[in-house]
């Protein structure tokens, strides 16, 4: 076996398990985590992000990270090569999708809400539409995309509140008088919070959340080119010292001088 620094060696190994981690995190985060509300009402379809997809991505991390692992500890060159290939184009293909999204996410608030401004008056919307947004608010616990407004008087059952909802100061009672062409309607409380920002503030966090993820990863590539990249050299020269974090300067090898040797040094004072 060659002989390998081993500093070099379990940072190495230390990194990988870190980055199999970041798989198995993905990959459970993936199984646990919903996408969208009201079964897919986003302007921007969150299913891009398909689960799986994801899956995939973590099941490659997995692989990898095993790969690297692998070439560490047994401190074999062909491993590490296809480790460090597998860094550069896996640093690439997480920094392109991240780059996309850092670029279009100013936009997306004000996409969304022309989307959802094509949805108005709701009680006029097409069926599928206003059961997408009947589910909204029922799980969210809102009325309206904008406001209750929205439904012209026609307001449905899953913007009602309860006793215990009304008694949190989450409702505010609504007076239909003049909303359906002049007829008087009774009160009715319903929920404050419209479901738009909800729904807005919910995409912006799925895009810094995934944005996140690409760019981390990213990192994480470019760390193990490095680290990957170094062992390679170490590999090919076992006998040649690596630049100045894996190698200690030549004076420290030294041995001290000798007492005959301090005495020279030392002028005389006579």
């Amino acid at each position: 076996m060659t002989q390998v620094n081993c500093c070099l060696k379990w940072l190495l190994t230390i990194f990988n398990i870190i980055f199999a981690i970041v798989g198995i995190i993905i990959i459970v985060v993936t199984l646990n985590s919903q996408f969208t509300y009201a079964n897919g009402a986003l302007a921007l379809d969150v299913h891009t992000f398909r689960k799986p997809e994801l899956y995939i991505v973590g099941s490659i991390i997995m692989v990898i990270a095993i790969l690297g692992a692998v070439g560490a500890y047994r401190e074999s060159k062909a491993c590490m090569i296809l480790f460090l290939v597998c860094m550069i184009l896996g640093s690439i293909v997480m920094l392109l999708p991240g780059t996309l999204l850092a670029v279009i996410r100013p936009q997306v608030a004000s996409m969304q809400e022309e989307t959802y401004r094509g949805y108005l008056p709701l009680d006029k919307a097409p069926a599928d539409k206003r059961h997408e947004v009947d589910s909204m608010q029922r799980e969210m616990q809102c009325c309206g995309l904008f406001s209750y407004k929205d439904w012209e008087g026609n307001i449905p059952d899953s913007c009602l509140c309860n006793k215990l909802e009304e008694m949190e100061g989450k409702c505010q009672t609504v007076d239909y008088r003049g909303l359906l062409q002049g007829v008087v309607q009774q009160k009715k409380s319903v929920y404050i919070q419209a479901c738009f920002p909800i729904v807005s503030f919910s995409t912006l966090l799925l895009f810094d959340v995934v944005m996140g993820t690409f760019f981390t990863l990213a990192v994480l590539g470019l760390l193990g080119m490095v680290l990957s990249s170094i062992m390679i050299h170490q590999l090919r020269n076992p006998n040649r010292p690596v630049g100045v974090l894996m190698s200690v300067p030549a004076y420290f090898n030294q041995p001290p001088p000798k007492y005959e040797e301090l005495q020279n040094i030392v002028p005389s004072t006579n």
